[in-house]
């Protein structure tokens, strides 16, 4: 997993060569807290075709509200600079998988 700010979002994220899933997260949010051990699953068994990156949306309100991020987690998967999908909120690592599949 990476971690990404206002600073490198475009260039880690937009410009990547393959997917990549952004996880926006806040410090006071327990079900962001509940989905992280998840992710670094998916990490771990999709990195070579998958990037996940983690960004504090507190931290980085410009992003967060570009992509209309209201709520923690959402998490963005993003392809060729586009926003493909988008889930509001923890899911099991199945509704994840799921979720994942038909843009990997």
């Amino acid at each position: 997993m990476i971690t990404v700010t206002s600073a490198t979002f475009d260039e880690r994220v937009l410009n990547a060569p393959g997917p990549v899933l952004v996880d926006f997260w806040a410090d006071w949010c327990p079900p962001c807290k509940m989905i992280a051990p998840i992710l670094e699953q998916l990490d771990a068994e999709l990195g070579d075709r998958l990037t996940i990156a983690s960004l504090n949306g507190d931290e980085n309100p410009d992003i967060a509200s570009r992509y209309g991020v209201l709520g923690f987690p959402t998490l963005t998967l993003y392809k060729d600079g586009e926003v493909v999908h988008q889930m509001v909120g923890a899911k099991p690592k199945r509704h994840l998988l799921a979720a994942l599949a038909p843009h990997l």
